[in-house]
């Protein structure tokens, strides 16, 4: 049986084989899905693991050893007798803090369900999501004791994990450069209180494939955004742009024709911004033509943005096209 053919059947006819224990009787045998996933490829077994088959994910709270882990760069060995977390950028207090040191903190938890955003986006991946119990270090409350500036924009978060990069390939100006991987986000939702700076999975210290010792726990953004091996967290006043932040899990801008109710037509094809980077797709925003991707339009580079004017979740939009890169977590 294929998923497809499951839904078009209805959904009280394929409630029984959905669970393994649910409606199932004793001796009545559990018949696979036809379509099961592909292999996931050679050249990504460093970069994909753990993936459990979506029948096997039967509990509410995903076990450590059947969640999902991928790694864009490398996969570091941390010791976290030596491991430190470095804080600084636009702040009035730098620090340097060890494990034991956050552990001192007030200790939250908080169930969080992290999916990839590229799951269900390629052959191979169609279970890369898992819930689970984090408990860590409150974010909010140590970038409130390192006293943020009042200029600052952005809380960018880096890990262990290295890879090279390479820009201009091909060309006389190729660069070749190590970097790590790195992904922010602006200081007001960097300061919810739900963020943990966490060392905790399901009631047991961090696996090294989920970030050991510590990684960022951002409920509401997808896996991409909740940054393993954890090692410093800079605090900067000008937007960060990495591979990971603008190029690869970014938008790619879809042109519409907009209708508002109170002006009129505001004209077209205009470009549709969307952010894709938190676990669900935001109030669009339009912007004049002719601007780059990721730039400003007028106004001193600040931009004038029209907000959608319509109800939440209407759109007066006839026809858009969004493109999002796969991949995270």
């Amino acid at each position: 049986m294929l998923r497809r053919d499951l839904l078009l059947g209805g959904a009280i006819a394929g409630a029984g084989l959905m669970s393994r224990h649910g409606l199932a009787q004793a001796g009545d045998k559990v018949i696979p899905w036809a379509d099961q996933p592909a292999p996931v490829p050679p050249p990504l077994g460093n970069v994909v693991k753990g993936v459990t088959p979506w029948e096997d994910l039967d509990s509410w709270i995903t076990p450590n050893d059947k969640f999902f882990s991928i790694a864009h760069y490398d996969r570091p060995a941390i010791d976290a007798s030596t491991w430190r977390l470095d804080v600084g950028g636009e702040i009035d207090s730098p620090t340097r803090l060890t494990l034991e040191q956050l552990k001192a903190l007030p200790r939250r938890e908080v169930t969080f369900t992290l999916e990839c955003s590229g799951n269900n986006g390629l052959p191979f991946l169609q279970s890369a999501v898992g819930n689970a119990r984090w408990a860590g270090a409150s974010l909010a409350e140590v970038l409130e004791a390192a006293q943020i500036k009042d200029n600052a924009a952005e809380v960018v978060f880096f890990g262990a994990d290295q890879a090279d990069e390479v820009v201009r390939a091909g060309t006389p100006l190729e660069y070749k450069f190590k970097t790590n991987f790195a992904r922010s986000m602006p200081v007001a939702d960097a300061m919810s209180e739900d963020n943990l700076l966490c060392y905790e999975m399901n009631g047991a210290s961090l696996p090294a494939a989920n970030g050991y010792p510590l990684r960022l726990i951002a409920p509401g953004w997808f896996g991409i955004a909740n940054v393993k091996w954890l090692t410093r967290i800079e605090v900067t006043k000008e937007r960060f742009l990495n591979r990971f932040m603008g190029r690869d899990y970014v938008t790619i801008r879809a042109t519409a024709r907009w209708q508002d109710h109170r002006h009129g037509d505001l004209g077209g094809p205009r470009a549709v911004e969307v952010r894709t980077g938190k676990g669900r797709a935001e109030r669009p925003r339009l912007r004049d033509r002719g601007h780059g991707l990721g730039a400003t339009a007028n106004r001193g580079g600040r931009g004038e943005d029209r907000r959608w004017p319509v109800a939440e979740g209407q759109s007066q939009c006839e026809q858009s096209t969004l493109y999002v890169a796969v991949m995270d977590a």
